[in-house]
Order: C-alpha cells, then sequence, then structure tokens
C-alpha cells in the first residue's frame, strides 16, 4: 500500500460538485452510495441512467432529446449514445454574457489581454457571420496552425456554433507534419500565425503557410492571425484569397448556434504519427460535451470564475480539453511560449499573477523544474492552488514527493491517463480520495476501467493491459476516410475481441487507484518478462547525474535485452563507476531482469511535440530501420546518436 501524501478536508468533499451528484442520484433513484467505489461501480452498471443525470445535473441544453440515452446492438464499438437528440457544443461554452474574464491570453513576452465572456461572445458572433459569407458551414473542415492564443479559441468556437469540423496543429509542426495532417481532411479554410514566439525567439512562419496552402487543393480562403508578425500584410501569401485577422470580421452581435445531432464531428484530432502517417480522429460533439462537463465538474471539481490553466500547445488534446472549461463558468488563463523563459519558475509566477486555482502541466516539466532546483514552496505564495494536474507520461514516485516538498503540501496533485483517442481521460484525480504516492487516484465515473492480463482476465496488484469493458460516449465517431471502419476496429478492438484496449501497460491496485508503467508497444522483454519502461525510468531518476533515460529492448542472441540510454547533467561523462550506480539502483528497487545490459550516454532524446519520449523511434533506429515519419518529432536530428553505435554491435 503506498503512502498518502494528502487527503481532502471533510468541508472540501461535503461541498465538491461530486458529493452533490451522489446525493442527487441517491435520492432520485431511492439508493444509498456513499463512497466514490460505490457511485463508480453504479456509473458503470447503470450508464444510461449515469450520463442522463449527469447531463441534468449540468444543465445540457438539448435543441431535441433522445429517443433512447443509449442503444447497444451488439459489440462494444455499435454503441449508439443519445440517439436523436440535438444540441450544439458552443452553446454551453459561450452561456455566460457578463463582463467577467473568459479568456486571460498571455505571451511570452508578458503581453496580456483578457476578453470578457461578453466580448468573448461578440467575437465569436462576428467571426461566425464572416465565416458564413465565406460559405463555412456544417461539415466543412477548418484547419488551424496557431499557437495557443485567444483567436485560437474564437476560430474554434465559431466553427463550432455553425457545425463546421474544427482542426488545430502547433506552429511547432514541421511542413510535412502539417501536410501528413491537413492533407486527408480537405480543409476549406486554413487559420495560420505568420510568426509566433518561444524561448526569446520570433520564428517566421510565412514561407512554411506558402508550402502548405500550395499542398492543400481543397483551400478556398487563408486567413491569417499575425500573433508576433506585427507588420505582416495579406499580399505576403500566395496561392489563395488571404485576410488578415483584423480586417476579416467585426466583434459584435451575439452568435446562433446550429441543431446538431449528438454524434455530429466537432473536431479532429491526429495520433503522432511517429509509425506512419498520423490517424485522423474523429470526435463527437455530445460526447466530448458529456465527458469534458463530467471530468471538469466533477473529477476536478471546477467552479464557474475559477482559474484553469493547462501548458499545451494547440495541436496537443489537452488544449481541447482545456478549452471545454468555459462550459463550467472558468476562466481560462492561456499561456504561448516557453515554460522556462525568461526562468525556470515563470509558470508558477503565473499561478500567483492570475489566481489560478488549477494547474495542468506534463510530467516532464516536473521533472524538469525539480531539476532547476525550482522550490516554488519558498519563493511564492500559490494561494490560489487548489489542484495540480499532470499527464503527457507517468508521473513518478519521485515527483509525488518532490510536488509535496517542494512545490505545496496543501494541494491535490491529480495524475491523469486517456488520451487523443478519446479526448479524455481512462483515470484520472478526484476531490474525494486521498492522493497516494505514485498512484493515479481513481477510474473516471462511467468508464469500465479494468487492467487484463493475457488471457483477457481481470487481474488487481498484477500488471497488464489497460481496457475499457463498456461503451462511453467519447468514444470517437471513427478514423476520417476509414470507410468500414476497419482500421478503427483494429487499432482499438483487436488485441481483445470487442473490448477497448488503449495501449497502456498498467495495474490496478487493491485500494483503487491505478499505475501507468508505459505504452504497450514499448514493453521490453527480457526472456518473455514484461517489463514497462516506466518501471525503469522511476529508478533512474534517483540518481542525480542523470537528467533523463529511455530504455529499449534489443534483438540479441535469440533473445532481448535491455539497453538504456541516459542523458546526464552538463559536463558529466558515463564512466563505469556511475553505470554500476545506474545498475545498483534499478536492481535495489527491481529485480535483476530490469538491469539494462548496455548503458550508453546521448546528449539528446527524441520527443514528440508534445514532449512525449519516442521509444519506437529509438528502437527502429538502434535496429537499422527507418523511422517513417520523423516530422512528427519535436527534435529529429536526435535520433542520429542511436544509429550504429559500437557498444550495440
Amino acid at each position: 500500500m503506498n503512502e498518502i501524501l494528502w487527503r481532502p478536508q471533510r468541508g472540501q468533499i461535503d461541498a465538491s460538485r461530486m458529493n452533490a451528484l451522489r446525493r442527487r442520484i441517491n435520492v432520485r433513484f431511492g439508493l444509498a452510495l456513499d463512497d466514490y467505489p460505490a457511485l463508480h461501480r453504479w456509473s458503470v452498471e447503470q450508464r444510461a441512467a449515469f450520463w442522463q443525470t449527469l447531463s441534468e445535473h449540468f444543465k445540457v441544453r438539448w435543441h431535441s432529446r433522445a429517443a433512447q440515452v443509449l442503444e447497444e446492438p451488439g459489440a462494444m464499438h455499435e454503441a449508439r449514445w443519445f440517439t436523436g437528440a440535438t444540441l450544439n457544443y458552443a452553446e454551453h461554452l459561450l452561456q455566460r454574457r457578463d463582463e467577467q474574464p473568459a479568456l486571460v491570453s498571455i505571451n511570452e513576452d508578458g503581453q496580456r489581454q483578457v476578453l470578457s465572456f461578453r466580448q468573448l461572445a461578440q467575437h465569436v458572433a462576428g467571426l461566425q457571420r464572416a465565416l458564413e459569407e465565406l460559405g463555412i458551414g456544417a461539415g466543412d473542415r477548418v484547419a488551424a496552425m496557431m499557437p495557443n492564443r485567444w483567436e485560437t479559441v474564437v476560430g474554434f468556437l465559431a466553427c463550432a456554433s455553425l457545425g463546421a469540423v474544427w482542426s488545430s496543429a502547433s506552429p511547432e509542426f514541421g511542413g510535412a507534419g502539417l501536410i501528413d495532417r491537413f492533407g486527408q481532411i480537405e480543409p476549406k479554410l486554413l487559420i495560420a500565425c505568420a510568426a509566433y514566439q518561444y524561448a526569446g525567439k520570433t520564428l517566421d512562419q510565412v514561407q512554411k503557410i506558402d508550402a502548405l496552402v500550395a499542398a492543400l487543393p481543397s483551400l478556398e480562403h487563408l486567413l491569417v492571425v499575425p500573433c508576433a508578425a506585427k507588420d505582416i500584410a495579406a499580399e505576403a501569401f500566395t496561392g489563395v484569397p488571404t485576410s488578415l485577422w483584423s480586417d476579416f470580421y467585426q466583434a459584435s452581435g451575439t452568435p446562433r448556434f446550429a441543431s446538431l445531432d449528438f454524434d455530429h464531428p466537432l473536431y479532429i484530432l491526429y495520433s503522432s504519427g511517429t509509425t506512419g502517417l498520423p490517424k485522423c480522429i474523429v470526435h463527437r460533439a455530445g460526447g466530448v460535451l458529456l465527458q469534458h462537463l463530467k471530468e471538469h465538474g466533477l473529477h476536478c471539481d471546477l467552479k464557474a470564475d475559477e482559474g484553469l490553466f493547462y501548458y499545451t500547445t494547440c495541436g496537443w488534446m489537452m488544449w481541447n480539453w482545456l478549452v471545454s472549461g468555459l462550459a463550467l463558468g472558468a476562466r481560462l488563463v492561456l499561456y504561448d511560449g516557453s515554460p522556462f523563459h525568461p526562468a525556470p519558475q515563470r509558470l508558477f509566477d503565473l499561478i500567483d499573477a492570475e489566481r489560478i486555482n488549477v494547474f495542468g502541466t506534463s510530467a516532464k516539466y516536473l521533472a524538469a523544474i525539480e531539476q532547476a532546483g525550482v522550490e516554488p514552496a519558498h519563493s511564492h505564495r500559490l494561494d490560489s492552488l487548489r489542484m495540480m494536474l499532470s499527464t503527457g507520461s507517468p508521473l513518478s514516485p519521485h515527483s509525488y514527493d518532490y510536488v509535496y516538498a517542494k512545490v505545496k503540501a496543501e494541494v491535490c496533485l491529480a495524475s491523469m491517463s486517456g488520451g487523443t483517442d478519446i479526448v479524455s481521460c481512462f483515470v484520472l484525480g478526484n476531490p474525494l480520495l486521498p492522493v497516494r504516492r505514485g498512484e493515479i487516484q481513481c477510474r473516471g465515473l462511467g468508464m469500465d476501467v479494468q487492467v487484463w492480463n493475457a488471457q483477457g482476465q481481470p487481474v488487481v496488484d498484477e500488471k497488464g493491459e489497460l481496457v475499457c469493458t463498456r461503451s462511453f460516449p467519447s468514444m470517437p465517431l471513427g478514423f476520417w476516410g476509414d470507410a468500414d471502419g476497419s482500421r478503427y476496429r483494429a487499432a482499438y478492438f483487436s488485441q481483445f475481441d470487442g473490448v477497448w484496449a488503449q495501449g497502456d501497460y498498467a495495474e490496478a491496485c487493491a485500494e483503487g487507484g491505478l499505475v501507468i508503467h508505459g505504452r504497450s508497444d514499448a514493453v521490453l522483454n527480457p526472456g518473455g518478462v514484461r517489463i514497462g519502461t516506466a518501471e525503469i525510468y522511476r529508478q533512474v531518476e534517483k540518481v542525480d547525474e542523470v537528467l533523463e533515460s529511455i530504455a529499449i529492448g534489443q534483438a540479441w542472441q535469440g533473445d532481448v535485452r535491455v539497453v538504456l540510454f541516459v542523458r546526464l547533467r552538463d559536463g558529466l561523462s558515463l564512466d563505469e563507476g556511475l553505470s554500476l550506480r545506474i545498475r545498483q539502483v534499478i536492481r535495489q528497487y527491481t529485480t535483476p531482469r530490469h538491469v539494462p545490459a548496455v548503458i550508453a550516454q546521448v546528449t539528446d532524446l527524441p520527443r514528440t511535440l508534445s514532449g512525449k519520449l519516442v521509444e519506437l523511434a529509438v528502437r527502429e533506429v538502434v535496429h537499422g530501420r527507418a523511422v517513417n515519419n520523423t516530422d512528427a518529432l519535436a527534435n529529429p536530428e536526435s535520433l542520429a546518436q542511436f544509429a550504429d553505435r559500437a557498444e550495440l554491435r
């Protein structure tokens, strides 16, 4: 049993939205659900009643009500939710029309812009009219290459209000990566920034935009947001009619909201694309709305006027997740730039300056600020902060220790895991439950999440595959261009027939929490024993000289051996003494099979643009195989270090 690091106070539990929903369900259905495990069990056994009650609890604005909440004619992927219901996602995010701040948009250079809820609605209304004049309507795709700014939110909500299908990527993507994504969905309009700032540099995007426009024959118009290119003119771009953001619309009036099916496509997100063309994952408006209301409102206990922040680009699903906080009346704090500029404590400065209540980041960021010696508990007030969220990769037990010792003792640290596949979470935080060291607090309500062994049997305190055994509303509609659904079914339902397998190697704990040990396709298999890469990373983090590491399995003499690559602190070199200490730490806290046969030093590790380590790309290079899509990487040049190494021959 892992150590408890934080407990909610009785008053926090009683005042939570989660507790209010529990009481509502007890009264309505004559039940006596007295704790979270009982509430969760009911929510998966009575899914139709749960999701219907949730929609009432959060006052979903149906244009027409469902003839049936849940139809399950056969396989899990055939389930239909809220058949016949119509609604509009954007309407729920634009309910408020008062003068309180809705968006606080901050650039790396400190420039700050605020839009009230009234102003946000006026901007959406003005852009909506301009889009209609271009002929943009329900089902048309709108692509955006934008940083995390207020204009991006306005663009998305204007599209969603009309039923146009949004798809965004970060300007950090290379040209080929953007074409690989947007080229598949044939957008009618491209919204793009002319330049952006990162780490003190201004990065011009004009040539990239021209190349992208030339590669997208479906485009009819280009809408340019100057961002860091203050003096840009529409004439700087070629290929299609072009407008500048400030000339394109007038912010005024009231937005209208098209009545759309529950299953109407809201947006298209993309898989990382490190093993081929990215999968274009189509998400349904109604399912996203309900799932995000649940996660923000119940699992984060987000209230109106609270400050919500997530450090994310517009190419990561956490941007989509963040924006839905508007449906709870929250104030979104948007940040465009490096989290370490001009100093490593930059984001903690934001927490105090903007009174952020719920702060989201990645496990990589928490490890990086610890290595940088940042101790916000001693340098910042953080009195507004009540919840810290972490996702993107498993959060190590050591990072839990760091947060409670050096950041804030009285905070709910909620590690989360889900994915772009469902644009939400399978397992996440909970205001009713304690935080245990190294564990994600709970399974999400309405999500029948289990860990299965190779025989398809549920296991506890044993590693296996993370699965969800029953349908849920935010399952994707499918993949764009996958007419018969075969690629979609192969991606999620082929490992265990008819059951969603997420591709995470996980462990369900007896107390109800979960631990993610890494991606299943990166699992190491020496001597036939499965080892999650995160199991090794958690131990290597204890070695002060090592900044980060990546582990792969190398085919060797008819078996697989573990190879560990390490990035050390500046000025250090890997010698026999340090290699021995790394091996000793791994052996002491795991098993002899976890101990790498080879440890090698590198100066950089490959990551996706959202910061995730890419074990598969390293494995391919080590084995002399081509990496299909290096444009999906933030630092593809790092792969050269792993090729044809003497110690691996």
